[in-house]
């Protein structure tokens, strides 16, 4: 058992290497091939290289599976027991791992160390059962894609670099999984790169996470270098004889990767343009495990965070902010995976803020039940997107009928995410309620930075119901919207496909739907009777609102409820817009000025020699034109120079 969590980690490794090597193997070409074919050979050939894309993708899908499902089976063995209970109580079980050696770097050494201690055991369990799902789901979703096999693989590297993240005993090996994570969004956000869009988006999104990683990791440089290790045993167990300086410009430098990782203000803006990226990635890593990891980070490291009582309160105005901003900009989206990416936001801020408050456990708490019921969204959304072919609201609607199992599954993860009993978004999300009231009340946290904390939070209940009910109602209720056919020949029928979306698609909303509406009631919950009402009653009030504004005129969107403030939220308060004005075009002025420079000063200088010397050696070329008189004269002219010089001197 204690070889579990390298298995775990290297399985889905393996099966990222075999899906890239061995999916289209082997590359037999035929003679058809190798010539231009017949115009009726052409047929047969595109058919016989369709039905051998087709065999890759099967085995490509095989490969990617088959493993993962084996380390969602190791990540649950190793949680059964010591991960389920630390959600319950306070105790620690010992940790289940062994260190596989160390890399000896002239300082501090680095130990490569893989456990599951309560925490990781639990995190790997949603890594791996999240993972599995996208994979299965991908199989109908990306069906004839070209570059199947290479998404399915990279999606395995992911999976074992999240896996690496999580049981990693030593800081700088999480760091290699940190980093690992970081490249496969951008593969995966970039897969459809053929679109201009998209391509910037992966861009985007590697830059601005690389910034706050630079951050991260000379946190761990100064954690690390305070602590005398990187075994994160060790570094926990030293933070009481660190100095208040050093934890604080420990914690804040490593803020600085998380706000990267978790999409949290100022680095947010790379996750909604991420949406680019296929619909299951968008499930994986950008609702249920890379966002995750800043969250786990700072849990993981909770006692430095607890030492470092500015760190707290900068982390607790960032996720004022960010929750309630992002909810905002959520209910004003039109793009249905847009308003899914800003709610992401907001609630990864609200995990934030439980941490901030002081209880790690009800962080990490809805970040369980978040996975959960955001995966299931992401996963339905992309279902609703298959069956109408576009993202956006306004040509979708009255979508209850022709997809049922659809629209139960969204329900179920809309009320989860609006925090409606008894979906498992109620009690995770009353626990870190029940934190931000305890720290108003008397904490850690500074009584300004607590008020404004509990305030946006409670705010952040009433826009979520609002935008939550304004996608569910646009999406499912109302008209549905007619999408004109073109005309079809003499005698043939219109055939509309009302179906709805393929059996490997559904099977997993279907499963991810029992932990959306039960997950709640693991680990003993324990409600606060006054602050859930008080949130139900907020949740039902926005949905309230947003329903009789709909129910008045259907067709209109509820979103003209936010008045002047529409356009604003729509574009998330002009903040790409800011970076674009003070970080952007003042970089791009700078780059053109040194191509400028370079252009001018430098190849100037090195075109001026070239010319300067062409014009010598063209004044050199006068006197080798091969006239021997010339010459003669020459030489007759400097022996009378020199015959004259002679004379004048002596």
């Amino acid at each position: 058992m204690t070889t579990f969590p390298l298995l775990a980690v290297l399985l889905p490794t393996l099966a990222a290497a075999a899906g890239l090597l061995l999916s289209r193997w082997p590359h037999n070409r035929t003679p058809a091939q190798e010539q231009s074919p017949p115009p009726t050979a052409k047929a047969r050939l595109a058919a016989a290289e369709k039905a051998t894309g087709e065999r890759a993708n099967t085995r490509a899908a095989w490969i990617a599976i088959l493993p993962t499902a084996a380390s969602a089976v190791l990540a649950l063995w190793l949680a059964w027991g010591p991960g389920f209970a630390y959600l319950e109580a306070d105790t620690a079980s010992e940790p289940v791992g062994r260190t596989y050696g160390t890399i000896v770097t002239g300082g501090i050494p680095i130990s490569l160390t893989l456990q599951a201690d309560d925490l990781s055991a639990v995190l790997g369990v949603l890594v791996t059962l999240v993972a599995l799902a996208v994979q299965v789901y991908s199989v109908g979703y990306l069906k004839d894609d070209p570059r199947y096999p290479s998404y399915s693989a990279f999606i395995s590297l992911f999976t074992s670099a999240m896996l690496l993240v999580v049981y990693a005993g030593d800081l700088l090996v999480l760091y290699v999984g940190w980093e690992i994570m970081g490249l496969c969004s951008y593969l995966l956000i970039g897969h459809w790169w053929e679109d201009r869009g998209n391509s910037r988006a992966a861009v985007k999104a590697f830059l601005v996470t690389r910034l706050g990683d630079v951050g991260f990791l000379f946190g761990i440089f100064v954690l690390g270098t305070s602590a005398g290790s990187f075994r994160i045993a060790d570094v926990l167990a030293r933070v009481p004889e660190m100095s208040a300086a050093t934890l604080t410009t420990a914690t804040m430098l490593l803020l600085c990767g998380v706000a990267g990782k978790s999409a949290q203000v100022p680095l947010h803006t790379w996750l909604p343009d991420a949406m680019a990226g296929p619909t299951p990635i968008s499930a994986l890593i950008h609702a249920a495990t890379m966002v995750a990891a800043g969250i786990f980070i700072v849990a993981r490291l909770f006692p430095a965070f607890l030492h470092a009582r500015p760190t707290l309160d900068v982390l607790a105005v960032v996720a004022a902010i960010g929750m309630l901003g992002a909810a905002l900009a959520a209910f004003a989206q039109d793009d249905l995976k847009r308003v899914l990416a800003y709610s992401t936001v907001s609630q990864l801020a609200y995990m934030a803020g439980g941490l901030a408050a002081g209880s790690d456990r009800a962080a990490i708490f809805h970040l369980l039940t978040h996975g959960a019921f955001k995966a299931l969204l992401f996963l339905c959304a992309g279902a609703v997107i298959h069956h109408v072919g576009s993202n956006l609201m306004t040509q979708m609607g009255g979508l209850r009928r022709e997809l049922p199992v659809t629209f139960v599954t969204m329900t179920v993860g809309f009320a989860a995410l609006m925090g409606i009993p008894p979906a498992s978004g109620f009690f995770s999300k009353d626990g870190i309620l029940s934190a931000m009231d305890g720290a108003l009340a008397g904490g850690g946290l500074t009584d300004a930075a607590a008020l404004l904390l509990y305030g946006c939070a409670l705010a952040t209940v009433a826009v979520t119901g609002a935008y939550a009910t304004r996608a569910w109602l646009r999406t499912f209720f109302g008209t549905p919207r007619v999408v004109a056919l073109p005309e079809p020949e003499p005698g043939t029928a219109h055939v509309v496909d009302v179906t709805e979306a393929p059996r490997t698609m559904l099977v997993p909303i279907m499963l991810l739907a029992v932990p959306a509406l039960l997950l709640g009631f693991a680990g003993q919950p324990h409600v606060d009777l006054s602050v859930a009402a008080i949130s139900v009653v907020l949740a039902l009030l926005g949905a309230g609102v947003v329903y009789a504004v709909w129910r008045g005129d259907p067709v209109a969107d509820p979103a003209r409820l936010l008045g002047p403030l529409r356009v604003p939220c729509e574009r998330a308060f002009y903040v790409d817009g800011l970076y674009a004005a003070l970080i952007v075009r003042p970089i791009m002025a700078l780059a053109g000025l040194v191509v400028r420079t370079d252009d001018v000063v430098v190849d100037g200088a090195v075109r001026g020699s070239g010319r300067t010397a062409r014009g010598l050696s063209g004044w050199l070329r006068l006197t080798q034109n091969g006239n021997v008189q010339l010459y003669v004269s020459g030489v007759l002219a400097g022996v009378l120079l020199i015959a004259v010089g002679a004379v004048m001197l002596t």
